[in-house]
């Protein structure tokens, strides 16, 4: 494998497959066999999922709800993202961990990094909840900062998209794609591939990115096992 750790990003929009809202047991069902692929490949795997098929604080904000409840919401639905993503691996036979920037003993561990680290040791998923814990940080932040703490090799960013263009290629039918790309050039072109924060603390780190089409039945385990898949920032 190309990769020993990795953090796997997921969008909470993934969840809702064809659905308007929510989440959608097939699809989860497809993310779950392509990660239980991964692990029985000897990769180890870490999770973060956003909240946006159940609530976006940013959204919230915009109906006059104030931002840091909105954000704490936000964080909620991650948390709720992540035990039907952990129903699903275990459903395939992937023995999991569900871990909480926002403490929830009843339901997850608190993120204690020393912990996750040796769960993934011994071929468990890790799923980190509740973004960073903290208001205005999106879960793209969260992402980078528990790849960064894991010692992760690289974040692999699943999208319904196939990596990175010269502009959006859903509305530009002469958007080119990129196979590679460097962190100057992303933040020369304006191209929107994570949060500022995020991105620069990833760039800092010199953590490599791959944007991926997730939604592709195999894609991941191909990108594993060295295919050129998607777009890699280094």
């Amino acid at each position: 494998m190309t990769y020993k750790r990795i953090l796997l990003k997921l969008s909470g929009e993934a969840l809702m497959g064809s659905q308007q809202y929510g989440i959608d047991p097939s699809r989860l069902k497809i993310y779950a066999q392509d990660i239980k692929a991964a692990v029985d490949s000897g990769v180890q795997v870490a999770l973060v999922i956003g909240g946006g098929n159940i609530f976006r604080g940013v959204s919230g904000v915009s109906g006059g709800m104030d931002r840091v409840q909105g954000d704490y919401m936000g964080m909620l639905a991650t948390v709720i993202n992540g035990l039907a993503l952990q129903s699903a691996l275990e459903n395939e036979g992937i023995q999991t961990r569900l871990q909480s920037a926002i403490k929830m003993n009843e339901i997850a561990e608190p993120f204690i990094r020393r912990r996750a680290v040796r769960h993934l040791e011994k071929g468990r998923v890790v799923i980190f909840g509740g973004g960073t814990g903290n208001p205005y940080f999106t879960t793209d932040s969260a992402a980078v900062l528990r790849a960064i703490e894991i010692e992760a090799d690289v974040i692999l960013k699943g999208t319904r998209v196939d990596g990175i263009y010269t502009s959006d290629p859903e509305k530009d039918a002469t958007a080119t794609k990129f196979d590679h790309i460097s962190f100057a050039d992303v933040l020369k072109r304006g191209l929107n591939v994570m949060d500022t924060t995020a991105f620069t603390l990833s760039q800092e780190n010199e953590l490599p990115i791959v944007v991926f089409d997730m939604n592709t039945p195999g894609n991941l385990q191909r990108l594993l096992s060295g295919e050129q898949i998607g777009t890699t920032v280094h």
